[in-house]
């Protein structure tokens, strides 16, 4: 996946070959958008001066409004941490741990800078863990030395700091690479690669876990499912590594496997199978864990080119569903994942497979199922030569505009955090001011534990302090500037929404009338508090 930092982006994007088409208490505001549901979203509801739904005075009938695409009510922004081979987080491995947390909150605050909502942290790189496992060694990228103990449990930091800017945290897992050196023998002698050889298939110089193995769905759910249980995430993320990719030829050797769970089948179609039945049952898992826990894939960007099958993309790139078994689609039919973020590393124009057509196709993939769709963008790419379109600043921009045409579209998560850090182009600089102007509040996901809390109680204004009592179950909250004159659009789109702060605080810019609204994790949104400030 993203993992292309280190392992593809040195090969150029041609046509020609697959693999190139493989590709704290203070107040923080974060994307545009907030709102309630979907459904309550489409509702002419204002707010009268107790917060109560209502009429916001006897005369003052309640206007239409149009919603401005420009400033989408809730919008998921996010941006990947990836930590296999040092990519953007820890920086080098060996450093000490206030190094490494002082490079993280950089990472945050850079993101929060941007008005992104969300971060995709990898915490399982290959069979290892950037947390106290019982059930898998320490990462290498930590210390350098796989299986130390670096002497602190990063998760909860990890967590808790995304936390206190209003980042949703996704734990970001690869399911199936047992190691990136071929040498069992040179790993901790605790490492589930040493202790079941028999679960392992070297290729391509390569340690992977063969997915026709029950025993190895069961051991990736138990490990998906320990961080659920034990860590305050808000997210369960898979990137694109599945069976391998294509590689320097040779045989992915599960014939063994096959032969005894294949049961007459194709040996595509059983190692598709496999994949589903492990994304089936990590969903399954990690929601009986905590109902409100997400669970998404960001797929390889082509799910199958129309020349393989009449419903695929006009594209002739890589597939994913004959090159590494992935079927992005069942999951979406059958509704084994919340959300999916395909990876569409192209720019518009490139012939064989264009940023376009392919936005074009997965909103069409999605369409009338609870799935949400996320965009996965190529911010490393960026200012790469090998394809002029990215020496243009203005390219990563101009998908995000492209983006409005599809409903379906809910957000963009982009690769890496480097980059964020490094704006090449100044294209993410671009991107926050031609797109995210506004806070956003996450889209909601239909089926998933949560509920709106009691709107903030206490609420009043000291000078430009505007302050109030913490809301049960509140985790952050939403406040608006309401307008002088003309209707209160804020249930439509976030023209209005001037932050999101997770203190029950704010420091309101210039006198006027604001409306605070209390948000649980999911970001349920309560009905709305006004308050005045006068000086």
């Amino acid at each position: 996946m993203r993992d292309w930092g280190i392992m593809r982006t040195g090969r150029p994007l041609a046509a020609a070959t697959a693999l190139a088409l493989v590709t704290t208490g203070a107040a923080y505001l974060f994307g545009p958008g907030a709102g309630e549901s979907p459904a309550a979203s489409r509702k002419q509801t204002t707010t009268s001066a107790t917060g109560t739904s209502g009429s916001t005075g006897a005369a003052e009938a309640a206007a239409p409004c149009t919603p401005d695409p420009r400033y989408p009510k809730r919008q998921l922004r996010g941006v990947w941490i990836a930590t296999v081979k040092n990519i953007d987080w820890p920086s080098r491995a060996g450093l000490s741990p206030e190094r490494q947390k002082a490079d993280y909150v950089k990472i945050l605050d850079s993101a929060v800078k941007r008005r992104l909502n969300a971060v995709f942290v990898q915490v399982r790189p290959a069979s290892d863990a950037l947390y106290k496992s019982s059930l898998e060694p320490w990462s290498q990228y930590l210390t350098g030395t796989a299986g130390k103990d670096p002497g602190w449990d990063p998760l909860p930091f990890l967590v808790d700091e995304a936390h206190k800017r209003g980042l949703e945290f996704h734990a970001w897992f690869n399911p199936y690479r047992a190691s990136y050196d071929g040498k069992a023998a040179d790993l901790p002698a605790n490492h589930p690669a040493r202790r079941h050889p028999d679960w392992v298939v070297r290729h391509d110089g390569r340690l992977y876990y063969n997915p026709g193995l029950p025993q190895v769905r069961d051991h990736v759910t138990k490990v998906v499912t320990d961080v659920v249980r034990r860590y305050d995430v808000d997210g369960v993320h898979f990137d694109d590594y599945f069976y391998p990719y294509p590689g320097q030829g040779g045989r992915f050797d599960d014939a063994a496997a096959f032969a005894k769970y294949g049961k007459g089948e194709k040996l595509a179609d059983w190692r598709r199978d496999n994949v589903d039945k492990l994304i089936a049952e990590v969903d399954e898992a990690v929601h009986q864990a905590k109902g409100y826990v997400k669970f998404g894939v960001s797929p390889f960007g082509i799910w199958r080119n129309k020349a393989e099958d009449p419903s695929g993309s006009d594209t002739s790139g890589m597939s994913a569903y004959d090159a590494i078994y992935a079927d992005a689609r069942s999951w979406i039919k059958h509704g084994t994942v919340d959300y999916v973020i395909p990876q569409l590393y192209w720019p518009r124009g490139f012939k064989a497979a264009d940023y376009r057509t392919l936005v074009a196709w997965w909103a069409d993939a999605v369409k009338g199922t609870d799935v949400q769709l996320y965009i996965g963008q190529a911010l490393y790419r960026v200012g790469a030569r090998d394809d002029k379109s990215w020496t243009k600043p203005g390219e990563l921009s101009a998908h995000l505009t492209y983006n409005r045409k599809f409903e379906q579209v809910k957000g963009d998560v982009y690769f890496s955090a480097k980059q964020l850090l490094t704006n090449p182009l100044r294209a993410i600089d671009r991107v926050v001011a031609e797109h995210y102007t506004r806070p956003a509040l996450l889209p909601l996901i239909k089926g998933l534990d949560g509920e709106a809390p009691a709107k903030p109680a206490g609420a009043g204004a000291s000078g430009a302090t505007v302050s109030w009592t913490p809301s049960k179950g509140a985790r952050a909250y939403a406040v608006y500037q309401e307008p002088k004159s003309g209707p209160d659009c804020r249930h439509d789109d976030a023209r209005s929404l001037l932050a999101v702060v997770t203190a029950p605080s704010f420091t309101a810019p210039a006198p006027g009338t604001y409306l605070v609204t209390a948000l649980d994790r999911l970001q349920h949104e309560s009905k709305p508090v006004r308050v005045k400030v006068t000086g």
